[in-house]
């Protein structure tokens, strides 16, 4: 795999878009014993994954945030206007790639995010959510402003999708306290179990805290900390604001993307005083850990220490803390019916 991480793709924006548990965190063996899964069968290269995941049986940890693509833009077109084929680095992660990094650490269920290569057509996010029931879930991206935008989320929400992303561009996120289109995304996600999912950065922090207040049923899941440390350093008021949010008790953090905050070094212990605050201010059965795979696994960093920072090193956690975050927070959000 090509370890390059394209900046302009976290700092920018433009990402818009398998051990059973035994005893704590302390194992993280593949269910099989084997590392990855077997040859490419699926969309876009995507194997077989072990019985016991087909059968339901997945008690291991869930991955709250990753992107999957294919090199197979002929069967996966991708917006040729913001984006050439030159932009797919690392040029595949299929979901057989993706297991292969996931698997090993213990983690059974994944939250595939809609890659933004994709734009609005989210078909090969829900090719691969269709051919493994109950393996993944969904957050899709849809264009707000479009007519039929409820029938839009409907069909989503029936593929498996469970949550839609919004994200920032330059200063759009200021329309959206009053875009029409905004307004009934968030109200219909709020009524029937969905959830936004912002990708944001810290200056954005009060205009989600408006929304929140304007609907407050509505489940919203911030990526990355809501960036807080991307450039380097843990800014205090930053945190501050972040934890702010914790007011609205629909309000969850993704404490994901080591690889891109603070000293951006493994094992990234310098996040840890971020880390307890955010414990503290959301609880742990509001916050979940994720990957942004395949960026986690590019260059010096892997998957493996990103989930040893919770599994680990966050050692004032009780057992029952690590389980929310590495599992059941993502498993309410992502893996429940909705109405």
């Amino acid at each position: 795999m090509n370890r390059h991480i394209p900046r302009r793709l976290f700092l920018g924006g433009a990402v818009s878009a398998l051990s059973l548990l035994k005893t704590g965190v302390a194992s993280y063996a593949a269910p099989d014993g084997k590392a990855g899964v077997g040859n490419d069968s699926g969309p876009g290269g995507c194997s077989d994954p072990p019985s016991q995941l087909a059968e339901g049986k997945n008690r291991g940890w869930i991955d709250a945030h990753v992107h999957v693509w294919t090199p197979d833009v002929k069967r996966y077109p991708i917006d040729t206007r913001s984006f050439s084929v030159a932009d797919m680095v690392p040029p595949s992660f299929t979901s057989q790639q993706l297991m292969a990094e996931c698997q090993p650490a213990g983690v059974d269920r994944v939250v595939l995010i809609q890659m933004s290569f994709y734009n609005h057509d989210n078909s090969y996010m829900l090719d691969v959510i269709k051919k493994y029931p109950g393996v993944f879930s969904g957050v899709g991206i849809v264009d707000h402003q479009a007519n039929g935008l409820i029938k839009r989320i409907k069909d989503l929400s029936g593929a498996g999708v469970r949550g839609f992303r919004i994200s920032r561009r330059g200063a759009a996120t200021k329309t959206w306290l009053n875009d029409p289109g905004m307004a009934k995304l968030w109200d219909f996600t709020g009524r029937h179990g969905l959830s936004i999912c912002p990708l944001i950065n810290p200056s954005d922090f009060d205009v989600i805290d408006k929304l929140c207040v304007k609907f407050p049923e509505t489940r919203v899941v911030i990526d990355h900390f809501g960036r807080v440390g991307i450039t380097g350093e843990i800014v205090p008021a930053q945190l501050d604001a972040l934890c702010k949010l914790a007011r609205h008790r629909n309000v969850h953090v993704k404490t994901s993307a080591f690889y891109a905050l603070g000293k951006k070094k493994p094992p990234y212990k310098d996040l840890l005083p971020m880390l307890r605050r955010v414990v503290d201010s959301f609880s742990p059965q509001r916050l979940m850990w994720a990957s942004d795979c395949p960026y986690q696994v590019q260059g010096q960093h892997d998957y493996q220490s990103s989930i040893d920072l919770i599994g680990k090193h966050l050692d004032t956690l009780s057992k029952t803390d690590r389980q929310w975050i590495l599992r059941d927070t993502a498993e309410k959000v992502f893996f429940s019916k909705v109405s």
